[in-house]
């Protein structure tokens, strides 16, 4: 009993660290309802009235969730700093509420410091948020200069609460959060695995389903990968530690992707093209059933159900789970391969090869591990890995992008925007009502919040009103249930307000409406609830969304065209470095950070893929250019993937017993790197008039006969310069970038 109830809550751990990566949203939701909790009990114990309760609820909901460092040290600075940023903000609100104009006139001052100050970092941007929710806050609850004595002792009783529930009793160090995270990409790792077993036994009906599942599953696992690898400095003792344990998460990123793909390509009638598993909806290669004899079907899902428990139970040992390993890195050596078509035994290999990679992902989070029961074909993996590791240096970090000045700088453009939007807010809001009009302020600057362009704003503009108006209706029904039973009313708010961490960075309609239903919770305690309030609300974040729209497309507007322009040059930018180095690396040129170059391409195909959201999102009218986006973002992460592999098979080269450099690889895929170049020069200037290149396959200008096979890494190096010079091709016709055909 004892060992299924820890079965049944290892299952759930995983679940939820899968669901979860880090457990980031639960640790914020948990900060914030404890340290609004905590304040509550203090402020009710000292007899405080119900103004001062919503004040400091409020208060400690601000210093909690505005504190964006992760290091325990910066985070009290901030924290400290923000005390004496609140009280005066308040005293200045409280001061300022029956001098109307000049009241206006410094909200306004401090929304535009309050974004401007995003320039200066993440205390920069605490600090103005701090001072700017502060502001609302007096405006919320009528502050007066008569009651700022006890709104200062309720904004100092919130920070210290926050101080201690943060430090205290909800504690996250980077090392914790690092630990978390890997547990999440185990997680996920052992999900795709299991998206894997799903795809190998679906029916011609099923496919579709079972391949966007693995859609999914490995875009959740890069996502994962991702957040580890921007939390890696922070949360590992050095250096050499941190770039062990990116290599190694990439290293399994890499091959559980090239296992997808494979086992796709065996189960359908021709090779299936990697963006298959980069383009949402994209239709399923015709499938059937796995070719060669059915024992390799039943021995195959057999392994694959192995490599999922090396995953999941990456933490145990014994000799079961030695067996399985020793089993399943067999299948790198040829003669232990079982009997089937070429296809099959592919798969069997990217078996082996994912066993491998999980093996020196556990050796490089967990320390040496027990090698008393290992095979022959295990030793050699083992030594491979501590070769590799040892090769592992430190290169040399790039100097920082020289940043824009006066307007074009992003947060000085954003200030101005957010400021005039807001002044339209503020005229228009005190035309709908004397006593509300700052919520179509608020909203003016929210939706300014984390965006850069145009179509950027519109899009969180109408989930913001979405997400209100059907917080409203929420908050109409709570608000009769709850009547005048305050503390009732009280512990839905706590609820409410962990309910809007928690799914926050999953969808901001869902946050806001639970930001609305809490509101009209708040409102009931104040006793300022009624219908009408309720609709104003709803005109006023309308309102406010429009403004922001209006300042965004007149006043130093940046076109959604522009930005995604910018964004998608300075992917293929880094897409072209990667190549490159990696081909120079593999051709017996000098050793490079390739790490950090992989890197930064994933960084600016992220923010690619979010700039695109307004093209992408289902409310745009331009079908066209959706599927066009979608499209060339899929394409682009297919490269990606092709470039991550070479740099990571590069990056084997000094240790690696069947690697040897290829001068003849620089000439080579020197069209795909051109190539590559001509397509960024296209986009940033419609002038450019140079086609894409096209000719033999990269295998016949090696002098091989075109055929490439998974077997040995020289040949893997082959297949992902092929397939990364057919994409880069196919990407330069979605974005008008002519192609010369090649010659006789």
């Amino acid at each position: 009993m004892k060992a299924a109830g820890r079965s049944v809550r290892a299952r759930l751990r995983d679940r939820l660290a899968a669901s979860d990566p880090g457990l980031l949203r639960l640790t914020a939701g948990l900060r914030t309802v404890g340290s609004v909790s905590l304040t509550l009990a203090v402020l009710a114990s000292t007899g405080s009235d119900t103004t001062r309760l919503v004040a400091g609820a409020m208060a400690a909901m601000v210093a909690t969730f505005s504190i964006r460092e992760r290091q325990r040290g910066a985070q009290a600075v901030t924290l400290a700093a923000g005390l004496p940023v609140a009280l005066v903000s308040v005293s200045l609100g409280a001061v300022l509420s029956e001098r109307v104009v000049a009241g206006d006139v410094l909200f306004v001052a401090l929304i535009f410091c309050a974004v401007y100050g995003r320039r200066f970092g993440d205390r920069g941007t605490a600090l103005g948020l701090i001072g700017f929710q502060v502001y609302f806050l007096s405006l919320f609850v009528g502050a007066s200069a008569s009651g700022l004595p006890e709104l200062w002792a309720a904004l100092t009783v919130a920070f210290a609460c926050s101080a201690l529930v943060r430090f205290a009793l909800v504690p996250m160090t980077p090392a914790r959060t690092l630990a978390r995270l890997r547990q999440a990409f185990r997680a996920r790792l052992g999900r795709l695995v299991s998206a894997y077993l799903a795809l190998l036994d679906a029916g011609p009906d099923e496919v579709d389903k079972a391949l966007e599942d693995v859609r999914e599953g490995n875009a959740r696992l890069h996502e994962t990968a991702l957040m580890i690898q921007s939390r890696l400095e922070e949360g590992t003792p050095d250096e050499s530690a941190a770039r062990l344990v990116q290599r190694r998460i990439a290293d399994a990123e890499i091959a559980a992707e090239r296992l997808g793909l494979l086992l796709l390509s065996a189960r359908s009638a021709e090779r299936a093209d990697t963006l298959t598993l980069h383009l949402p909806g994209a239709p399923a290669p015709a499938v059937g059933r796995l070719p060669g004899p059915d024992e390799s079907t039943a021995v195959l899902r057999r392994d694959l159900l192995a490599l999922r428990a090396l995953v999941v139970r990456a933490g145990s040992g014994g000799t079961g789970m030695a067996q399985l390993r020793n089993r399943l890195l067999g299948y790198r050596e040829e003669e232990n391969l079982p009997d089937a078509t070429p296809a099959v035994q592919d798969v069997f290999r990217a078996v082996g090869e994912t066993a491998r990679a999980v093996m020196g992902l556990r050796v490089a989070l967990e320390g040496p591990q027990d090698e008393s029961d290992d095979s022959p074909a295990t030793a050699r993996s083992r030594e491979e890995l501590d070769a590799e590791d040892a090769a592992i240096d430190v290169g040399e970090e790039s100097g920082p992008a020289e940043p824009r000045k006066g307007l074009q700088r992003p947060t000085t453009r954003a200030a101005v925007q957010v400021a005039v939007g807001s002044t339209l807010a503020i005229v228009g809001g005190e035309l709908l009502s004397t006593d509300r009009w700052y919520w179509a302020v608020l909203t003016c600057w929210i939706v300014f919040i984390n965006t850069a362009s145009t179509g950027e704003i519109l899009v969180k503009g109408y989930r913001r009103l979405l997400g209100t108006v059907f917080g409203v209706v929420a908050g109409i029904v709570l608000a009769g249930l709850v009547g005048s039973h305050t503390w009732t009313a009280f512990v839905l708010v706590l609820v409410l307000i962990f309910a809007m961490f928690y799914t926050a960075p999953l969808s901001y309609t869902l946050m806001s409406f639970f930001v609305t239903t809490m509101l009209g919770l708040l409102y009931t305690l104040l006793h300022t609830y009624s219908w009408e309030v309720l609709v104003l609300r709803v005109e006023e974040t309308a309102l406010g969304a429009a403004c922001g729209v209006v300042a965004a497309a007149l006043i130093l507007p940046v076109r959604t065209d522009r930005r995604t322009n910018e964004l998608l040059v300075t992917v293929l930018e880094r897409l072209a470095e990667v190549t490159e180095a990696a081909v120079g690396q593999l051709s017996g040129g000098p050793v490079g950070d390739l790490l950090d170059k992989a890197r930064q391409l994933d960084q600016a195909l992220g923010d690619l893929r979010s700039a695109t959201q307004p093209l992408t999102h289902p409310i745009t009218p331009l079908r066209g250019r959706r599927a066009t986006a979608r499209y060339v973002v899929a394409l682009l992460e297919t490269c990606a993937y092709h470039a991550r592999s070479l740099a990571a098979t590069a990056e084997l080269l000094p240790t690696h017993p069947s690697i040897a450099a290829d001068p003849r690889l620089r000439g080579a895929a020197g069209r795909t790197v051109r190539n590559i170049v001509t397509i960024a020069d296209r986009v940033a200037d419609e002038d450019v008039t140079a086609p894409v290149g096209t000719g033999p396959s990269i295998a016949s200008l090696l002098g091989g006969d075109g055929t490439v096979r998974y077997g040995r890494v020289t040949d893997r190096v082959l297949r992902h310069l092929e397939r990364l010079d057919e994409a880069v091709v196919g990407l330069a016709r979605p974005l008008g970038v002519p192609v010369k055909a090649p010659e006789p």
